[in-house]
């Protein structure tokens, strides 16, 4: 399984954070941890919603469409985040 998961920073909440991954608990430890440079300055995460995709590609192209305008649109109406 492929994961597209959304992060919530505790510390900043007006701060997301959108990636993909194949093993989801050790990838929010690890931004927990600040292992990521791009997410250890607004730790700690909430883990919001997370999204699980057979399909590698399917997921990639989730993750994109997130991370655009639309996909933050898409988060705010639906998810209320």
């Amino acid at each position: 399984m492929f994961y597209v998961y959304i992060l919530k920073s505790e510390t900043d909440p007006k701060r997301y954070y959108m990636g993909l991954t194949s093993n989801l608990t050790r990838r929010f430890a690890e931004h927990n941890r600040g292992d990521s440079t791009h997410t250890s300055q607004y730790r700690p995460w909430k883990l919001i919603n997370y999204f699980a995709f057979i399909n590698k590609e399917r997921a990639e192209a989730f993750e994109h469409y997130l991370k655009s305008g639309a996909g933050r649109r898409f988060q705010l109406r639906h998810f209320g985040e």
